[in-house]
């Protein structure tokens, strides 16, 4: 492997720009906070910071057994999002067989509806892009806040899962299903 292709290999994993951190520091208003964000690769020690997050936003959360066996399985990228060296949000999606499925993103609590979410799901949809022609998720027809987002990126619903997630008194709740057709976006 050229050493070009390896240094386009380490960009496409970790994002950072430094010269917009040092525009932030010497010209405040030159650069929006999401823009300092940087998303890498998740490691096996965010788990407790990523877990809390996880938690904080959902009655039924995912356990510490899913996301390892998502970081150990090698068909996933998992995906966190950092300011200042303190995760604020991570994503979690599969691409094989030319799809890409969206499978976790969640944001912590005292950060919502400031670009994070958008954030981590631009990264994904270009991660997709490369090897997938449509990107699935499901959704929680409750969680309106992430329907908007995710139609404003312009993806659209394809159908129901009936009692896909679990919900308080051991009642389901159905899914949304969304896709987004990638080869139609650039």
């Amino acid at each position: 492997m050229s050493i070009w292709k390896l240094i386009d290999k380490v960009k496409d994993f970790v994002v950072y720009d430094a010269d917009k951190e040092f525009y932030a520091k010497v010209f405040p208003d030159s650069v929006e906070r999401k823009d300092l964000m940087r998303i890498r690769g998740m490691r096996q020690e965010d788990l407790p910071e990523v877990l809390l997050i996880e938690g904080n936003n959902y009655k039924f959360p995912w356990s510490e057994g899913v996301f390892n066996d998502c970081l150990k399985s090698g068909n996933y990228s998992c995906l966190i999002c950092e300011e200042m060296d303190t995760i604020v949000g991570f994503s979690i999606v599969s691409i094989m067989a030319g799809e890409a499925h969206i499978m976790n993103i969640c944001v912590a609590p005292d950060v919502h509806k400031q670009g994070i979410g958008s954030k981590l799901l631009e990264y994904m949809i270009k991660l997709a892009t490369k090897k997938a022609e449509t990107i699935f998720l499901e959704v929680r027809p409750s969680n309106k806040a992430a329907i908007s987002l995710y139609e404003k990126r312009g993806f659209n619903e394809i159908g129901i899962r009936k009692g896909y997630y679990p919900a308080e008194n051991g009642y389901r709740e159905d899914a949304v299903m969304l896709a987004l057709e990638l080869i139609s976006i650039f």
